[in-house]
């Protein structure tokens, strides 16, 4: 039996490794942590530990008793914020029992801040990079961009905290904060021409299976509807991609089409939100990431199952329990 340790199992990206962990049909024993006491997460694991904040200054010590405590084999982050916090101490994690599955630290450096990112993505030279700029001149952005054009976060995941901006009005609110906060883009295509891939990588340049859903997000900035897809452009540039920037295990690439060619919103350098739903289809990356990363298995391509999927709230109870 192998102990996997997943962390924000509170949240849809940390149940969701949890819940396909569940479906690998190995002698798995999940441990689920979060802040959250009150959480729907002890449903999807076995034991349930209750987490500092990741920023609080004792976490790490906290995460390594954990890891002694039940002799954990492989820790895998369910939240952003544990892989930014893991990079910074992998001596102190590699000294426990348990692997880390981590990306690429140098592609989760890049990821971090978006405006790096772009700079990275247009030394490429291909075609998947969104104009971007930090120009904080209203008149010049309109020029450029047309109206409404895009403020997105230079850090933050999803789609949280991007501002359509379609007056001069609304751009004064946020000018001073463009450039240390804030990016500014055009808008690329439509919400219809959405797709995130999955892929998993070898950290040569490589990827070995890969899934694409043309999606539509949730004001949450989740995937709330999927359909799977199969386009040759997103293999094609899975290829160009991971040639370059060398991702481990598995990988989000979020693409919008724009007239005719793939436009890269972000490479997520971690296991995303629609995990759970890959999973229905016939894709665990999970499974995968425990057959890697703890037995050195490279994963083959899977059958995948073809269909739609729609996310809905429903109820969990806990029977008995406060």
């Amino acid at each position: 039996m192998k102990t996997i340790l997943v962390t924000g199992a509170s949240g849809i990206i940390g149940y969701g490794i949890l819940r396909s962990l569940r479906k690998s049909g190995k002698d798995l024993r999940l441990i689920g942590t979060t802040i959250y006491n009150d959480s729907v997460a002890p449903a999807f694991c076995d034991i349930f530990e209750l987490a500092p904040p990741t920023d609080d200054a004792s976490y790490i010590d906290w995460l390594l008793r954990i890891i002694k405590k039940h002799e954990v084999d492989l820790i895998i982050p369910g939240i952003e914020i544990d892989i930014y916090k893991w990079v910074e101490h992998i001596p102190e994690l590699e000294k426990s029992t348990a692997k880390i599955m981590l990306n690429n630290t140098g592609l989760i450096k890049l990821c971090r801040d978006k405006w790096v990112f772009y700079q990275s993505l247009c030394k490429l030279g291909a075609t998947h990079a969104i104009e971007t700029t930090l120009d904080s001149d209203y008149n010049n952005l309109v020029k450029k961009f047309g109206l409404p054009f895009l403020l997105k976060p230079r850090r933050g995941d999803g789609s949280k905290g991007i501002v359509r901006i379609e007056t001069a009005e609304e751009f004064a609110g946020y000018q001073n904060d463009i450039g240390p906060l804030l990016m500014v883009q055009p808008i690329v295509g439509n919400e219809n021409d959405e797709y995130t891939t999955s892929a998993f990588c070898d950290g040569m340049g490589r990827f070995y299976t890969s899934m694409t859903l043309r999606r539509k997000l949730s004001k949450e900035g989740f995937t709330e509807k999927a359909e799977v897809v199969h386009l040759d452009k997103i293999i094609e540039s899975l290829r160009v991609l991971c040639a370059y920037f060398k991702p481990v295990g598995p990988t989000n690439f979020q693409f919008r089409e724009h007239e005719g060619s793939l436009k890269l919103l972000e490479i997520n350098p971690r296991i995303s939100s629609a995990t759970s739903i890959r999973t229905a289809f016939g894709y665990n990356e999970c499974t995968m990431a425990i057959e890697y990363f703890l037995e050195n298995k490279l994963p083959t391509q899977p059958v995948i199952k073809s269909g739609r999927a729609v996310r809905y709230t429903e109820d969990f109870i806990f029977y008995g329990k406060k």
